[in-house]
């Protein structure tokens, strides 16, 4: 919304509306003809268009975004001191000017990529870190214009401060701090502290000279190819390692779990072992305090039917004489026991 611009320019249209009103009249007195100059409308003329001009040129209006710098050529230090506010504002018609200056954000962008950077082609911020290692920074640099600085800034820069201030401070201020860290340091575990370690001097620099850092951004950081492979290819013998290292776990983990197994087997056996030793120190304990009691067992384990047993004889000569076993007379005369004895031994036995 241009007030002052649209006033002077009716302004102006009003004295070219004298100057054809003022040429007409000559032409048909050049023809002697009667033509009398209305003074009236010579005057209004002249006077509506001055006036606008002058309204044109008095009649300020400030964005809600901006700041305005009166520049005066009836003060000592040919500006005012304070900046105009926003709004429709009053200067002294042909002896004031304003420079209006944007207090909204500003970015400005260093990359490789020339589509995406304030200056065409590779505008990167190559430095050299403290181990010697080539290293290019795309960066960009949120600031706004301070509206309580906004003359100071004018007095200094005027409106050269974005090529002349910002874009030269900051690659400065990179190029310097990176070359306090290393390839290592840089790429890995200080890259925040490093962004960090900028925005801070940039922002002190900036205050300085009447501008406000909203956000240092690191935005991409890259390297010689030589250092890119190298970091590739230690990479892959790290992945490798780690590989390797899962491995020998999981053989640990197999020879563990066999051990285990065997120790388990092992205890299984030796308890297996123990609990028969203990049952044949029972069997003879028994037999040691009653020495019939395996004949007593033998019998119990024979069929409730068998009445007589039949056993090989022994003895020389030219033949044996089986023994003949009346197996109830033989229970009778046995004590009786409640241990039962597991024997086995070769008997013919007759069914009655």
């Amino acid at each position: 919304m241009e007030f002052g611009p649209t006033l002077g320019l009716i302004g102006w249209g009003l004295i070219g509306l004298l100057v054809l009103y003022v040429m007409f009249v000559a032409a048909q007195r050049a023809q002697r003809r009667d033509a009398k100059v209305s003074v009236t409308l010579v005057l209004v003329l002249l006077v509506g268009g001055m006036a606008l001009n002058t309204l044109g040129a008095g009649l300020v209006f400030v964005q809600p975004q901006e700041r305005g710098v009166v520049i005066s050529a009836l003060t000592n230090t040919g500006y005012r001191p304070a900046a105009l506010q926003p709004g429709l504002r009053w200067i002294v018609p042909y002896f004031e000017s304003v420079k209006t200056y944007s207090i909204s954000n500003q970015t400005y962008t260093m990359v490789a990529k020339s589509a995406e950077g304030s200056v065409q082609g590779d505008d990167s911020v190559s430095a050299r870190t403290s181990d010697g290692q080539q290293v290019y920074f795309d960066a960009s640099v949120i600031y706004s214009v301070n509206p309580d600085k906004v003359v100071k800034l004018h007095i200094q820069w005027q409106g050269r401060y974005e090529d002349e201030f910002v874009r030269p401070r900051a690659r400065s201020l990179i190029y310097n701090r990176a070359a306090q860290y290393t390839v290592e340091e840089i790429y890995g575990s200080k890259r925040t502290e490093l962004q960090q370690v900028i925005q801070d001097e940039i922002s002190k620099d900036f205050e300085a000279q009447g501008l406000t850092l909203v956000q240092f951004l690191l935005r991409n950081i890259s390297f010689s190819p030589e250092y890119a492979q190298a970091v590739e290819q230690k990479q892959i013998a790290q992945q490798n390692a780690e590989r390797a290292k899962f491995l020998v776990q999981q053989q640990e983990q197999e020879a563990a779990r066999v051990r285990v197994e065997a120790e388990g087997v092992r205890d299984a056996a030796i308890t297996r072992a123990e609990g028969e030793a203990k049952a044949l120190q029972l069997v003879a304990d028994a037999l040691r305090g009653n020495p019939d009691l395996i004949q007593y067992t033998y019998v119990q384990k024979i069929a409730p039917n068998v009445g007589v047993i039949v056993l090989p004889g022994g003895g020389g000569g030219g033949g044996t004489v089986p023994y003949i076993l009346d197996l109830k007379q033989l229970l009778d005369s046995l004590p009786k026991s409640t241990t039962t004895l597991t024997v086995t031994l070769p008997v013919t036995t007759t069914v009655k």
